[in-house]
């Protein structure tokens, strides 16, 4: 069993207010000098085939509910280090959390294939990252966003995390 955080049912809407910068597909290339997060199978795809290379990226096989192996192909075919965490809906388990805090210190993994949903993992790679790093995810319904990760962001981050419910 593990343990982690839960988003109550009445906050959901407070997580889906925060939104970084909308980014246009054409523009990824710009963050080629960057340190670069992505989280979501379709921006960690795009960013990647655009000549990008994340620090990490974080993807579970469907977008927006739909099964998507694109990515996952590419992970094999370009044989990227990779560590498969199991992280509910809904959630996010200590065992991500932890493996997104260790893939940002060490370097050590590429990715992180989650079995069951990644997408509040947004969180803890705020948290996580370096000042200056631009975490790219998927916005549903609107297509790529970009925050950047500084004191201000992260703190507005250790907030959301703080509204959410510790399960064991």
């Amino acid at each position: 069993m593990s343990s982690g955080w839960r988003l109550p049912a009445d906050k959901k809407d407070t997580f889906k207010k925060y939104a970084g910068a909308i980014i246009e597909e054409k523009n990824i290339a710009a963050y080629r000098d960057k340190k670069v997060v992505t989280v979501g199978d379709v921006v960690s795809l795009t960013t990647r085939k655009t000549g990008v290379t994340p620090i990490l990226s974080i993807y579970d096989g469907f977008t927006e509910r739909h099964k998507m192996d694109e990515f996952a192909d590419f992970v094999d075919k370009q044989k990227l280090r990779k560590k498969i965490i199991s992280n509910p809906a809904g959630t996010i388990t200590t065992e991500l959390s932890d493996a997104i805090k260790n893939a940002l210190v060490t370097s050590d993994t590429d990715v992180i294939c989650v079995q069951g949903e990644e997408d509040l993992a947004l969180i803890p790679c705020i948290l996580y990252a370096p000042d200056g790093t631009k975490v790219i995810y998927g916005e549903p319904g609107k297509g790529m966003a970009v925050v950047s990760v500084d004191a201000t962001v992260k703190c507005k981050f250790q907030t959301f995390l703080e509204m959410m419910e510790v399960f064991e």
